[in-house]
């Protein structure tokens, strides 16, 4: 799979910082004025991006309530059916265009989640960069093809999937001529527990299926985010919300402006702590290593002296000869007076 992937003016590599996506959803709780604050409060945390969802209830699922559209998974939605939550979710389709121009006037890519294919067409009018396939939508492969079919960026969330989702995902993307994919680790639970993530599983993505990976994440906090990226994610996505005491669908378990903020900054820090897979000193390091042990003279030896335990030690710093000559200097003797701390070398010693 292609290893560099262009969305928009950024480029997402094995090389590059990690793209950080600030997920709108549902936390505009249908108020226009509070979906452009979350965008600025984005662009002051550090985002890269701000992701939308397109959708309506009647585009996603229909509005029944039968058993089989109630919620009642031991989710924060429980006691609604779909539709009703869709309906309360959803991102006017109207604010969508102004949103991404917000997002782009402020310097941050803007793309969403389409979830039938007249989201795709609306999303086509509007030049989005790139696509994400929601974890529950990894399965409708008219959809994938469809998207795939534009050759721009593919993101999938695994979430829900099993390998023969993930295969056949990718196998659909490949056949439309388009392999700029990347895989996210995902977790469909609302918030997610930690020993649920299992970070473990993002190298295996990459190797197996030959794609740069990524997570999006429902956790609360940024500790997972940020230990994701020892473990080669290229991209994270976490929700934002003004506050969470606002409420609305997603607010319990989106991420404060203030957190989302420590967690950019924890990412940075990651990637600098990363450094480079050879093993080398840093010029710091070098320098320090002046303070390593040595050979040195530590009690006055007389010229023709021998060279003992007692006149002779492995001590810091670093400036006489090397300790792993200790056995073979013992018993040799002093060319001349040598005095104490005076740097044991070759020249000095017969």
């Amino acid at each position: 799979m292609n290893k560099e992937i262009k969305i928009g003016n950024r480029t997402i590599s094995e090389r590059s910082p990690v793209f950080v996506v600030a997920e709108l959803s549902a936390n505009h709780n249908q108020d226009y004025s509070r979906a452009l604050e979350i965008l600025h409060a984005a662009k002051e945390a550090g985002a890269d991006a701000v992701k939308l969802q397109t959708y309506t209830a009647d585009t996603i699922t229909i509005d029944c309530d039968d058993p089989c559209f109630q919620i009642q998974e031991g989710t924060v939605w429980d006691g609604a059916t779909l539709y009703q939550l869709y309906k309360e979710a959803y991102t006017p389709w109207g604010w969508q265009p102004k949103l991404m121009e917000e997002a782009n006037r402020l310097g941050m890519e803007c793309f969403s989640s389409p979830f039938d294919f007249t989201a795709v067409d609306f999303l086509e009018k509007m030049h989005v960069p790139a696509y994400k396939i929601a974890s529950y939508e990894i399965n409708d492969i008219p959809l994938i093809r469809k998207v795939a079919r534009l050759h721009k960026p593919v993101i999938f969330a695994t979430g829900i999937a099993y390998p023969a989702d993930i295969e056949r995902a990718l196998a659909t993307c490949r056949e439309e001529g388009n392999e700029d994919v990347i895989l996210l680790k995902c977790v469909s639970s609302y918030p997610t527990p930690y020993e649920e993530v299992n970070l473990n599983m993002i190298p295996t993505l990459a190797k197996t299926y030959g794609c740069l990976t990524g997570l999006s994440d429902h956790t609360m906090g940024s500790i997972i985010p940020a230990a994701s990226i020892a473990l080669g994610v290229k991209m994270v996505e976490k929700h934002l919300t003004l506050r969470r005491a606002d409420g609305g669908p997603d607010g319990s378990f989106s991420m404060e402006p203030e957190e989302f903020a420590d967690m950019v900054k924890n990412i940075r820090i990651m990637e600098k702590a990363l450094g480079s897979h050879e093993y080398a000193l840093t010029e710091t390091q070098k320098i320090e290593r002046g303070d390593s042990r040595s050979l040195f003279v530590v009690q006055d030896i007389g010229a023709g002296e021998a060279l003992t335990a007692q006149n002779i030690r492995s001590i810091r710093p670093h400036d006489g000869l090397h300790t792993m000559y200790y056995e073979e200097v013992l018993g040799k003797k002093a060319k001349k007076f040598l005095r104490k701390g005076t740097p044991l070398q070759w020249d000095l010693i017969d």
